[in-house]
């Protein structure tokens, strides 16, 4: 048997996801819960659902979530540590309130949460922090004390996250035809966000153009690039592109889009392209239908070969990386001196979210902060 392994004071981990319909009924009533107060007509939703409709009405996301579920359960058993794990999600069952109340239930008093985005941005982070902290007000207007939460850093640059991905570019180039392989270019894609949104992500010292969202997307890309320079001896050129852009038209977002990219790329000669998914943990229906549909369509169109990369996923090594953010947070809980593991220029993240770190356009509560009202 493993030598157990000490989570002290956490006693549980909460996986908190966006979530997604498991079927055509529940489309709408999802993507009423994802625009809950912007005023969105019903008919309008509908047409958004056609993405989730085309797919029989189900997002891949709580699948691949139960997937990593799994492999998280699988690695803390044979690691030795003793962490039950729950799943909330956002936006649809289960809900994260619901999980937070079975927790209570359960006896939990201090718990981690493992939030679904690696980086920083309102709608990766503090929009999660916001969520937490509606769901534990509830919790205590039903009169019931909910545990105190803290989240896990980001972890865009840790090992476990990073080294997937750069086997998945390895695969798709592999992939290639021989005769364009090592012409082929490399398009990092990542969620397009509004640039006023990107230009204040991280903490306050790092706004600014873009702020910590791109940079740290850079830094990752760069990795990436690195590692397939190392290991194939060939200098793929590379981009960091955007995609899944919604919104008004006249509000600016985050560009080049991955599409426009693509016929840029192919406008210039490129032989082929490689499109690698950074900023998204699992293959959902931004990955499956952005990329997998519509960016890969538009290279048909063109005559362009592209290989899309897998996401991490439930890769085990993702699942270990969870297990030694996890091991890291709670050593700096009990006051022991920790080495946080981070590759690239940019180091560990904070592991509490400081004042003015990613701020909401109007201010609300959000737990798992520096600014929280749940201490």
């Amino acid at each position: 048997m493993p030598d157990a392994l000490d989570a002290t004071p956490y006693d549980a981990l909460l996986l908190l996801s966006f979530g997604g319909p498991e079927g055509p009924d529940d489309v709408v009533p999802f993507l009423e819960n994802v625009t809950r107060g912007r005023g969105i007509p019903k008919e309008r939703l509908k047409e958004v659902g056609q993405h989730y409709f085309r797919f029989g009405g189900v997002s891949p996301i709580n699948g691949q979530n139960r997937a990593l579920l799994q492999a998280l359960r699988e690695d803390f058993a044979e690691h030795g540590l003793d962490l039950p794990v729950y799943w909330g999600n956002r936006n649809w069952a289960p809900y994260l309130t619901d999980t937070l109340r079975e927790m209570v239930a359960d006896g939990r008093r201090r718990v981690l949460v493992l939030a679904t985005s690696a980086y920083a941005s309102y709608s990766g982070c503090r929009q999660y922090r916001e969520n937490l902290a509606d769901a534990l007000a509830a919790l205590r207007a039903e009169g019931l004390e909910p545990p105190k939460v803290d989240k896990l850093r980001h972890y865009f640059n840790h090992p476990g996250f990073v080294e997937p991905m750069i086997d998945g570019v390895l695969r798709s180039l592999a992939d290639l035809p021989d005769d364009v392989r090592d012409g082929a270019h490399i398009a990092f894609s990542t969620h397009s966000i509004p640039t006023a949104a990107a230009d204040t992500s991280g903490p306050v010292e790092a706004h600014g153009e873009g702020g910590a969202y791109v940079a740290q997307h850079l830094d990752v890309a760069r990795l990436i690039a690195d590692a397939v320079r190392e290991r194939t001896g060939v200098d793929h050129p590379w981009r960091l592109v955007y995609q899944s852009r919604s919104g008004a038209p006249h509000i600016p977002w985050l560009e080049p889009d991955i599409c426009d990219h693509l016929q840029e790329l192919h406008a210039a000669g490129v032989p082929a392209v490689v499109m690698a998914p950074i900023g998204f943990v699992s293959d959902h229906m931004e990955v499956l239908y952005d990329l997998d549909t519509e960016a890969t369509a538009k290279a048909g169109e063109l005559g362009l070969p592209v290989r899309r990369s897998a996401t991490v996923g439930a890769d085990p090594r993702f699942a270990a990386a969870v297990r030694e953010l996890i091991l890291e947070r709670a050593a700096t809980e009990r006051g022991q001196d920790n080495t946080p593991c981070a590759l690239g220029s940019l180091g560990a993240s904070h592991d509490v979210c400081p004042v003015g770190c990613c701020p909401s356009r109007a201010a609300r509560p959000a737990a798992a902060g520096a600014d929280s009202p749940y201490a």
